[in-house]
């Protein structure tokens, strides 16, 4: 966007009448303007012995002539914003005011045009997790109902094999609504934190043990949303010093490494290692977390889109052996758990796969 007042000032803030292109300094030169022609056609017909109603009519014509091109630089753009509101209230948000001007209007121009950006990305969201969400959906309740029919049409016997194949479809099924059911909490922002001071490498400890269960139980399956299912990845912790503690919500923070973790996996080669370390931050209390992968890594240009919804990555055959890739969910809950606790989250540099840095505030800086 271009260096518009806006940029200089902020969208909103008010102008005060000490630009020159103010609209207060227009109407006040239109004013002074009108007097000035007033006196001066006054002093002419004073020195001509002009009558003073001939005077009078001309003063009123200069007056009116000069009034009307001010009005229409004024209103001009307000019949061009009214037809842009307009059709953005009817659903078209490609329309966009012309920001030529340095007043007030030009200040609400850039403010429409924002609006109408917002507007536009939010309206590309809802129908990209419309289409999303139908298609990941659509996976299990198909497979499903195809084993289903298969029972009651007596293809297939419901011996143990054939409810299993439906138990994974359905598992997966609660899998993908309990990710959707987040990202609505995430919306509504109703999910408070619960801070506590705990040691951190009993607990990695356990989250790591708890996804190799996982994936050990459900070796085999279609990984849907939130768990992964090969077991040929090493995971590997790393915590310095051993008694290091944090002051974190422990729930929202096995969010985060949980999906971090399903992440790196998902992206690891056969038989690949990943590495959950962490240490120590610049506070009291605070917690720097790395997750590294051996996988294809992620091209620079892409760091900036890995933690949004139903991202799925841009490089070529970026999963590993087994992996369906999910549903591009993770990375966004993992971001907003931890925005939730005022830190920070991203790819980082790395000489080898993916690299994501994760930094907890602690203490001081963290309002529950």
């Amino acid at each position: 966007m271009s260096d518009g007042p806006a940029a200089r000032r902020g969208p909103g803030e008010p102008w005060g009448g000490v630009s020159p292109f103010s609209i207060k300094t227009k109407l006040g030169a239109l004013v002074v303007i009108a007097v000035l022609i007033t006196t001066g056609l006054s002093m002419i017909a004073v020195r001509t012995q002009t009558e003073l109603r001939f005077i009078t009519v001309f003063s009123m014509i200069a007056t009116l002539l000069i009034t009307q091109f001010v009005a229409h630089s004024l209103t001009a753009p307000l019949d061009e914003m009214n037809t842009v509101a307009r059709s953005i209230s009817q659903g078209d948000y490609t329309r966009r005011v012309k920001e030529n001007r340095r007043d007030e209007l030009g200040d609400l121009a850039e403010t429409i045009n924002l609006m109408a950006d917002e507007l536009e990305a939010q309206d590309q969201q809802r129908k990209e997790l419309v289409a999303n969400v139908s298609h990941e959906l659509r996976t299990p309740i198909a497979g499903l109902r195809a084993v289903l029919e298969n029972v009651v049409d007596g293809i297939a016997e419901a011996d143990p094999e054939t409810m299993r194949t439906a138990l994974k479809q359905t598992e997966r099924l609660g899998r993908l609504v309990e990710t959707l059911l987040d990202l609505s909490r995430l919306d509504n922002g109703v999910v408070p934190l619960r801070m506590r001071r705990f040691e951190v490498w009993p607990y990695l400890s356990g989250v790591l043990k708890e996804a190799n269960m996982v994936a050990s139980a459900r070796g085999g399956m279609a990984s849907g949303s939130g768990s992964h299912t090969r077991t040929d990845v090493h995971l590997h912790l790393d915590v310095s010093p051993p008694e290091l503690t944090a002051h974190a919500d422990p729930e929202r923070i096995h969010q985060v490494v949980a999906n971090l973790i399903d992440n790196a996996i998902k992206h690891s080669p056969a038989h690949g290692r990943v590495t959950v370390k962490a240490r120590r931050g610049p506070l009291p209390e605070s917690l720097e977390l790395e997750v590294l992968d051996e996988g294809p890594g992620i091209p620079k240009s892409e760091w900036h889109k890995v933690f949004e919804r139903f991202n799925r990555g841009a490089v070529r055959r970026p999963h590993g052996p087994g992996s369906d890739g999910g549903t591009g969910l993770g990375l966004a809950i993992a971001r907003w758990a931890v925005d939730l606790h005022g830190g920070r989250i991203g790819v980082a540099e790395s000489d080898r796969g993916c690299r994501i840095l994760v930094t907890l505030p602690g203490q001081p800086s963290v309002q529950s």
